[in-house]
């Protein structure tokens, strides 16, 4: 999920592989929750999900990390940033294909749970919320806590896992464990977030109070990833690497 070695692709092919991945991440992660969760009987509950999302970027890091360093998310994209793993000029164009790959998931996965009698989006829709819409009526001050220390963890997982001075081939292993881990910890509290995106794509369909409260869960995990990228770069410093060339 890093960034380097990257610049010999084409900078509308690294936006492709964004779009899908986080279109896979979304439509895995957020429908897990949709549409398995609550079955009576045979759902897979928070620990169901929190695997769910583990697991999409376990396997979209494989599948597009090649191609374009597998960020899915804006918060990794300003995290490497912060921690000069990746180019200034090229994070809009990632946010707007994150975005856009997480409201067409959104799209498909409104589709999807509109087959079945008695769905309402405005139920919630994986929306990510606090006060009365946190799963468990944690308070806003709790949220923020939470969605920035444990977007600045990931952050930190991700710098770590993809140095130069790492074993080769296991970072898509330790990020997705990472975010299994940090949706086990933090479902009850917000629906876990840590990515702006995925909080996008599905609050655009349910529609009134996920878009109201969506402001935080842009804030929070930009917030963490930035602190977290900043000091990865001290942690680091005898490490560190020059930036790509900009395409």
């Amino acid at each position: 999920m890093a960034s380097r070695g990257l610049a010999h692709m084409g900078l509308s092919r690294r936006l492709t592989a964004e779009f899908i991945g986080t279109f896979w991440l979304v439509l895995g992660g957020c429908g897990s929750a949709v549409l398995a969760a609550g079955v009576p009987d045979v759902g897979i509950g928070y620990a169901g999900v929190a695997l769910a999302f583990g697991l999409t970027v376990l396997t979209g890091a494989y599948a597009f990390g090649h191609i374009s360093g597998a960020h899915f998310n804006p918060a990794v994209t300003l995290g490497l940033m912060t921690a000069r793993r990746f180019p200034v000029g090229d994070v809009i164009g990632y946010w707007i294909a994150q975005v856009a790959g997480a409201a067409v998931a959104g799209a498909v996965l409104y589709a999807i749970a509109s087959g079945t009698e008695g769905f309402d989006a405005a139920a919630g829709f994986a929306s990510n919320g606090y006060g009365e819409h946190s799963p468990q009526h944690y308070s806003l001050i709790a949220a923020l806590i939470c969605e920035t220390v444990l977007t600045a963890m990931f952050l930190l997982v991700i710098l770590g896992t993809t140095s130069e001075k790492a074993p080769p081939g296991f970072a898509p292993l330790a990020i997705g464990l990472a975010l299994t881990l940090i949706h086990l910890i933090s479902i009850p509290v917000t629906n876990t977030s840590v990515n702006p995106a995925r909080s996008t794509g599905v609050a655009i369909f349910q529609g009134s109070w996920a878009l109201a409260q969506l402001w935080a869960f842009w804030v929070a995990p930009l917030l963490g990833a930035g602190l977290a990228g900043f000091f990865y770069r001290w942690l680091s410093k005898d490490e560190r690497q020059p930036l790509p060339p900009k395409m």
